[in-house]
């Protein structure tokens, strides 16, 4: 019995070794922590067009924000997303900022944003975005501190404690 419970927790951290040296590969396409938001990197985007007609900063108003970029037709967003919705109800000095990317129709967006009851801002991003953040893959999430610059990254499915922990 002992032997087999060895040989379970070896195997566990042999997975979880894995799996942390596959994420870190993943994400390494994406922005570095470190990388200040600004015109002068072409990451300044303040007048974005938003699901419910108006405009809204990708950048951060004085609080930490989670940059949430998802695909409507994406599974693991459909799986994650309400994760996202739970932490942003649950944290009043949190932002959260979705922008739908490689979209078909706004209807789609409106359905996808219907079906899981969001309530947080959702910006309608265009190919620059999509490149100026180095988007290659949904769900991907930045994490952008008080001072503009990011902070947290992920790509793929992330709990809401995941999410939460990212965004301190």
């Amino acid at each position: 019995m002992l032997k087999t419970l060895r040989n379970l927790a070896i195997q566990a951290l042999i997975f979880f070794a894995i799996f942390q040296a596959l994420s870190f590969l993943r994400e390494t396409s994406m922005l570095s922590t470190d990388t200040q938001l600004s015109s002068t990197n072409k990451l300044l985007f303040t007048q974005v067009p938003t699901l419910m007609g108006e405009t809204i900063s990708l950048n951060s108003q004085g609080k930490n924000t989670v940059l949430y970029f998802f695909a409507p037709w994406c599974q693991v967003c459909h799986a994650s997303i309400g994760n996202l919705q739970a932490l942003y109800e649950k944290n009043e000095q949190l932002d959260v900022i979705a922008i739908v990317l490689d979209y078909s129709s706004i209807d789609e967006v409106m359905s996808f944003t219907k079906q899981h009851q969001l309530t947080f801002p959702i910006a309608l991003g265009n190919e620059k975005i999509k490149q100026a953040f180095s988007i290659t893959g949904y769900p991907s999430y930045y994490v952008i501190g008080e001072e503009n610059s990011i902070i947290g990254k992920s790509l793929g499915y992330s709990s809401e404690l995941g999410l939460y922990l990212r965004s301190l």
